[in-house]
């Protein structure tokens, strides 16, 4: 069989690269950070070009960084804020290099399939729609306008809309996204996935039922207000490096900072500011006071602890305990403080794998925190119990009523810039009655109620041939997914799919029998329309919705955007029902119009932007300390310790990020803040257990899982010592994503337990 005849391949390709290892530094930042940041610059778009585009990164004038969504400042603002993950973001969508028909021509699905990731997003912006006919192997061009007819004919030759299933990235800009969802319910379903699903929907569905919103509850400037401030499953070194400067702040102004993480993660010991002298010649800032390096999923027996050190205090030396806020505001308290006083101590130290002094000591500097800020991300997240980990969390901010007030409260921290906006303008597979009926009050029709399949369930559906069209907004969606194999077999059975793009990924190479590539403009790119030029909004992690307005000239002419890609699919579909999407298109203040009738917190939508710039949404927490859940009040929960019990020979593993990736995206093959380079197939072992398994640094070895009666199996990766708890190991993703069973997802939310996947580790022979 020839190589055109195989099937592309899913998996990411094993590469014989030579790994470098080296002791992690001590802190973060420096000049190391501003070096790799120019190094970026310079190899993507050169360092004159470069720098005059950083100067108009995350500024009020200029456009929002397509990275994380950590917010900035709302007055006294850097001319450099910007952060070294934002600059390689920034280099990333303003290479020079094109793809065209050309590059299609040369190279086939199955040969492409076998370059890395690095390498596919390296070769450059898509700049032509491409089209993957059933049984070819080369994409090859067509116009945006016949695309649009072929979509739209698919759509409307499908078993139905509850057969279509349109993904959605975190990158997009409310106006696209409030299209498009608009666009996918008019045609008749909710079938709304994202990627929330795979990362941070456990914190919007604890935190709802907890306090009755689904976002956080704290601003900036709270964090300087803060006795302690607890980072918890978080590591934003790497993932939000801007967090830093805040968190320096703080510790400038008194705060304590506690880490709760099985790595102990440079980026949290210290940190050096770039802007600053000291950052270059004098002493970094401390960051961390107290590190708990817990066993991964050990955090509700941590939580308990806690809580138990909390109650034992109460009732021995001085009661801390806010007992009015807990009897007027909240529900659930005995139960939860039954439960807790019930739990034996050896229970929470076996399941955290911290010694009892550790737990007491990061309890007494709790204790005597009147303030408190508790952050996190995927660490907590990402596991079967996520719901009960966070719900765990925010119950020890309820018994000393740390919520709702300066210098306290919850902040779960996003990663896509614009992923909490995608949620607010209705990107959800579970659309609250409310938003439908303000929908429907709009638009003069009834929208569908039926919920629709959130990204697991979507690629069950799939694997189940009920899926007939697969529309992707953005993203990565092979290479986000878990279990990959059974991921990419999911997608090969749709007849049709379409992914709307900036540049090159896997999932352009997994595709269903017919397959459609639009190219779109990024952010960083002027947007203009027929009624001029264009800027979109987006809204951060703290609930701040602001314009960005792109700079660059686009990297093609032809190229259109997002809102213009949705309105003219819409338009093909479904003519002018409910609106005009055209001309929607025209003039995004016409969507937002929409917006300011819709979605509370957008009324006077275009007015606001023009007079402010930016604006909070209201959050009933924050802004009044109600709680908009049962009975108006925040609720206690109560949570088993999960059992987390491993067989002789078993890991408990979890998949993080290297420092030179942003999510599947990859930047080059460095994690600099943990010392290794040169290749991403790696698993990080503690130390005795290399001796256990009789393995040296860079062994090859064999991870498999074991789940739903299906062996799933990670070749050739190299094995390295590490600081992390006995029995647990770390790996990256994408390349460990085959490891991580479809089937085991959180309890609620129905996230992928990608942070707790239980492996075996065998030496290559």
């Amino acid at each position: 069989m020839s190589s055109q005849d195989r099937k592309p391949s899913s998996d990411c390709p094993v590469e014989d690269l030579e790994v470098l290892k080296k002791s992690p530094p001590s802190s973060a930042g420096g000049p190391a950070a501003v070096f790799s940041s120019m190094e970026h610059i310079h190899e993507s778009v050169g360092l004159i070009k470069g720098t005059r585009l950083l100067m108009d990164l995350n500024q009020k004038k200029g456009f929002d960084c397509p990275g994380c969504a950590w917010p900035d400042p709302d007055e006294k603002r850097s001319q450099f804020e910007f952060c070294e993950n934002g600059v390689k973001a920034v280099a990333e969508e303003a290479t020079e290099k094109r793809i065209g028909a050309d590059f299609f021509k040369k190279h086939s699905v199955q040969e492409l399939s076998l370059k890395s990731d690095l390498w596919l997003g390296k070769q450059g912006r898509l700049t032509q729609p491409m089209i993957l006919r059933e049984g070819s192997h080369h994409y090859e061009a067509i116009s945006y306008e016949q695309a649009y007819k072929e979509i739209a004919q698919a759509l409307k030759d499908s078993r139905g809309p509850d057969h279509c299933v349109f993904y959605t990235s975190g990158r997009t800009s409310n106006e696209a996204a409030f299209l498009y969802q608009l666009m996918i319910r008019s045609f008749g379903t909710n079938n709304l996935p994202d990627c929330s699903n795979l990362c941070h929907e456990s914190s919007g569905v604890a935190l709802k039922e907890s306090i009755g919103v689904g976002k956080g509850t704290v601003r900036l400037q709270d964090f300087p207000l803060a006795d302690t401030i607890l980072v918890v499953g978080q590591n934003p070194g790497t993932n939000h490096p801007r967090m830093l400067s805040t968190l320096q702040e703080a510790v400038r102004q008194g705060s304590k900072i506690i880490t709760i993480n099985p790595l102990d993660e440079a980026g949290l010991k210290a940190f050096r500011h770039p802007q600053e002298v000291q950052g270059w010649i004098g002493p970094a800032t401390r960051l961390t006071h107290l590190h708990l390096p817990v066993k991964i999923n050990g955090d509700i027996a941590l939580f308990h602890g806690f809580a138990k050190h909390y109650l034992e205090h109460a009732k021995k030396e001085k009661d801390f305990l806010d007992h009015e806020f807990i009897k007027n505001q909240c529900e659930g308290f005995e139960e939860y403080q039954n439960f807790v006083d019930q739990l034996s101590w050896d229970e929470i130290i076996e399941s955290s794998g911290l010694t009892r002094d550790q737990v007491w000591e990061a309890s007494k500097i709790l204790l005597d925190s009147k303030e408190v800020i508790a952050c996190w991300a995927m660490g907590l997240t990402q596991h079967e119990n996520a719901v009960g980990n966070i719900q765990s969390l925010v119950n020890l901010l309820l018994m000393r009523g740390q919520i709702g007030r300066p210098g306290s409260g919850v902040c779960p921290v996003r990663g896509h810039s614009n992923v909490q906006g995608d949620r607010t303008m209705g990107i959800w597979e579970r659309p609250s009655e409310s938003f439908l009926q303000s929908m429907d009050q709009e638009f003069s029709m009834s929208f569908p109620r039926k919920p629709g399949y959130c990204v697991v369930e979507a690629i069950d559906a799939m694997l189940e041939s009920k899926v007939d069209v697969l529309i992707c907004l953005g993203g990565n969606l092979l290479s986000a997914s878990p279990d990959t194999d059974q991921t990419a077999v999911a997608l090969r059975k749709v007849p049709f799919s379409v992914q709307i793009s900036t540049k090159l990924n896997r999932s352009h190479l997994i595709t269903g029998k017919t397959a459609i590539i639009l190219p779109c403009l990024v952010r960083s790119e002027r947007d203009i329309q027929e009624g001029g030029e264009q800027f979109i909004t987006v809204e951060n992690s703290m609930g701040i919705v602001h314009s960005s307005n792109g700079k660059l000239n686009p990297a093609h002419p032809d190229l259109a955007s997002e809102v213009k890609i949705i309105a003219s699919i819409a338009h093909e579909l479904l003519g002018e029902k409910p609106v005009n999407f055209p001309e929607l298109a025209k003039d995004y203040s016409r969507i937002r119009n929409h917006i300011s009738r819709t979605i509370p917190g957008f009324e006077n939508f275009n007015k606001r932007l023009q007079k402010e710039n930016n604006f909070y949404l209201p959050n009933p927490v924050r802004d009044k300390r109600q709680f908009h859940c049962k009975n108006s009040k925040a609720q206690f929960h109560t949570h088993e310790i999960p059992e987390n019990k491993l067989q002789e020979g078993e890991f408990l593993m979890m998949t993080i990020r290297t420092h030179d990736q942003y999510n599947t995206t990859i930047y080059g093959l460095k994690d600099r803040y943990r010392g290794f380079s040169g290749d991403r197939r790696i698993v990080l072992l503690n130390e005795n257990e290399m001796r256990k398994l009789n393995l040296s640094e860079g062994d090859l070895v064999t991870l498999q899982s074991r789940f739903a009666e299906r062996v799933r199996t990670a070749r050739s990766f190299r094995a390295y010592s590490y600081k992390i708890p006995p029995r647990c190991c770390a790996t990256y993703f994408p390349e460990a994503n085959v490891l991580v069973p479809l089937e085991q997802r959180a309890k609620k939310s129905h996230t992928p337990a990608s942070k707790s996947v239980v492996i075996t580790i065998e030496k290559s022979s």
